[in-house]
């Protein structure tokens, strides 16, 4: 047993104490370590993403890079925001922060490994927004031709809509389904529509208001395309029940405006990513990285 702790114990100063490390690659004379560069690794592996030596020198690289230019603008990451990100890590791969960290541990990662990239990822974001995004600029005349020819016979309504929610617990979809079908079977406008789910256990009527049919799902937006006021469309499984649309109001409207937000959106994200990977290769193009 006294071995085994001996054993444990000087694993974990190999781990920690930076006299140990050797130094593998510089960049602007800041040193990046062996260990550094075998952490890396060990957690490119445990995200699936190949945890070959080179790819995590390169990302501690680039990271490093980053952090630097980061200083230069004078952004400080907190510890608090670092929390924060690792705490939505936890959330994104439905685990509890103890539960994440356990799993680091259980491959070999520590946890500061993981908090050093994620302060990199938030050096970087910010700096960005500052840097990057002024390069970014997309065509508003682009986008209108875009979104018109995005147009069809589906997305080309204005509806006012009401949703009958049959509220579901797991196991009774079906049996919610199948009164769902007797609602819409009796349904005759969105009038009557609070007096007959009275009717029903936990059934809900929600004022869902004005929708165009371009902020809509597709296979809904074709289905409300063939329904008239008055009309319910079939019963869908949500994570809350099952639900139905009713058609209150319905016009004719070619609004492209959720399609150039989209757009935009889809866009704008495609010229920051390019736009970002050209700012940190000027970056590296200028840095003086030395291989040990």
């Amino acid at each position: 047993m006294l071995r085994l702790i001996a054993a444990l114990l000087i694993g974990v100063t190999l781990s920690v104490a930076p006299a140990y490390a050797a130094t593998k690659v510089t960049v602007n004379g800041v040193p990046i370590s062996d260990i550094e560069i075998s952490q890396r690794t060990k957690l490119l592996s445990l995200e699936g993403g190949g945890g070959s030596s080179k790819a995590a020198m390169d990302q501690l690289i680039n990271e490093q890079l980053q952090l630097q230019e980061a200083k230069k603008f004078n952004i400080t990451i907190t510890e608090q925001q670092v929390d924060d990100a690792f705490q939505q890590v936890s959330r994104n791969v439905k685990v509890s922060t103890d539960k994440l960290r356990e799993i680091l541990l259980s491959r070999g990662v520590s946890v500061d490994t993981m908090r050093a990239r994620l302060r990199a990822a938030l050096a970087w974001q910010q700096l960005s927004g500052i840097v990057v995004q002024s390069r970014v600029k997309v065509s508003d005349l682009e986008l209108d031709k875009e979104a018109s020819a995005a147009l069809n016979t589906d997305t080309s309504y204005d509806y006012i809509l009401k949703e009958i929610l049959f509220i579901s617990t797991t196991g009774n979809a079906a049996a919610r389904t199948g009164q769902a079908n007797a609602y819409r079977k009796a349904f005759t406008g969105c009038d009557s529509a609070v007096q007959l789910s009275l009717n029903y256990t936990d059934a809900a009527v929600r004022e869902m208001g004005r929708r165009h049919a371009t902020q809509l799902p597709d296979a809904l937006a074709k289905e409300l395309a063939g329904l008239n006021v008055g009309g319910i469309t079939k019963p869908r499984v949500t994570e809350q029940g099952v639900s139905m649309l009713a058609v209150c109001a319905k016009n004719a409207a070619r609004d492209t405006t959720f399609i150039k937000n989209k757009l935009r959106s889809q866009q704008g994200s495609e010229a920051m990513k390019a736009e970002s990977e050209k700012y940190l290769q000027e970056l590296k193009a200028k840095a003086k990285i030395v291989y040990s």
